[in-house]
């Protein structure tokens, strides 16, 4: 039967993927520290332990994962031996066999085939999660997207980038709201900075940072002819207010009357806010919210993000490289070809994708996930 050949291709294809979890489990110790903090939190006088509501804490997020791991080796072996059995049922299929029975033998089977498409999401998902081991990576985090040199042409990228971006979120059910938005004159943006809640948004976002460039026929140019046009995403996790102190003399705040999507005036005051940390010369802004003092509260919290992002590990070195580096040819990390041919590339990694239509709609995820087994490659 067709669809059993089907199932079993599928499943072949998976098979690399499961004995590389539970090859990272059995490697991760997880199993025994599971084991350990489960034995802790059993003992009669645990609630006295110091450390309580820590091991508690640490326990709950190694048993989510234990869970997640369990229910995709064991969903995996369960369909192996369910294909089996329906495969000698049709080996023993009597001449009998009415076509009811045989449709209904087909109607379960698409199921299982539904159930192997959630269980490749399922391993997808999971395969990430192991690995955002990083502190910052469970963080929210703000993502802002500058166009390029080229006017019009590197505006209209990165907007369509913005889109893309707010599409994958909608995706990963992340809470997405924009926080800066900065329109072009013709079309398109100069910038626009998205605040993301979630899961692991940091984790799972950081290796978007970086020049992203497209090629396509420009639908500016009379002439149809091809352009390559650039635009730069940065990505700054959000910290706790505790973390760092921010001397207010080394402040600059400006207001101005804040514009929307396609021009419309969000405010008829000067409610915008923009905040310049002049030692370093960091520069945020916000507009999204009607009154001026919400505004500043969410500047001050992306300020704090950014400079707290260059005090550790080095960043401030990594922040300045790719601030200087011009947004051109050469530089950047993932190229999306509209023209003469199909194709989104990651020059890192080398994941590509022939649907360059479906990843500008927010199909991001098999470049992050290439993109985070490299980098702890790396």
């Amino acid at each position: 039967m067709l669809i059993i050949d089907e199932l079993r291709e599928q499943l072949k294809t998976m098979e690399p993927e499961i004995n590389t979890i539970k090859a990272y489990w059995q490697n991760s110790g997880l199993e025994a520290k599971f084991t350990e903090l489960e034995q802790k939190t059993h003992k009669e006088d645990f609630w006295k332990h110091p450390k309580q509501a820590e091991i508690s804490k640490e326990l709950s997020g190694i048993k989510q994962q234990r869970e997640k791991y369990l229910h995709i080796t064991n969903n995996y072996q369960e369909i192996l031996e369910l294909i089996d059995l329906f495969e000698q049922a049709l080996d023993h299929e009597s001449k009998d066999s009415t076509q009811d029975d045989r449709d209904n033998l087909t109607k379960e089977l698409q199921e299982i085939k539904i159930d192997i498409n959630k269980l490749t999401k399922d391993i997808a998902s999971f395969k990430v999660n192991l690995l955002l081991g990083e502190p910052d990576d469970k963080s929210n985090c703000f993502l802002s997207i500058n166009s390029g040199a080229g006017g019009t042409e590197s505006q209209d990228w990165a907007h369509m980038l913005l889109r893309m971006y707010i599409r994958f979120c909608e995706r990963e059910k992340f809470s997405v709201s924009i926080v800066d938005y900065q329109p072009a004159d013709e079309a398109g943006i100069k910038s626009a900075t998205l605040f993301i809640k979630g899961k692991n948004t940091y984790g799972i976002l950081k290796g978007e940072r970086g020049i992203h460039r497209l090629v396509r026929i420009s639908p500016f140019d009379s002439n149809k002819r091809r352009h390559t046009s650039f635009a730069a995403v940065m990505i700054t996790p959000e910290v706790a207010e505790v973390e760092i102190t921010i001397d207010q003399k080394d402040l600059r705040i400006d207001t101005y009357r804040a514009s929307g999507a396609g021009g419309q005036h969000v405010n008829k005051t000067d409610s915008a806010v923009r905040i310049t940390h002049i030692p370093t010369n960091t520069v945020v802004q916000c507009q999204n919210e009607r009154s001026q003092t919400q505004n500043k509260e969410t500047a001050m919290k992306m300020l704090k993000a950014k400079l707290i992002q260059k005090q550790k590990e080095n960043e401030k070195k990594a922040e300045q490289a790719i601030e200087k580096k011009k947004i051109e040819w050469g530089s950047q990390i993932r190229s999306y070809v509209l023209h003469p041919y199909k194709m989104v590339k990651d020059h890192r990694t080398n994941e590509e994708s022939p649907q360059p239509d479906l990843v500008l709609d927010g199909d991001l995820m098999n470049f992050i996930e290439s993109y985070l087994i490299w980098s702890a490659k790396s």
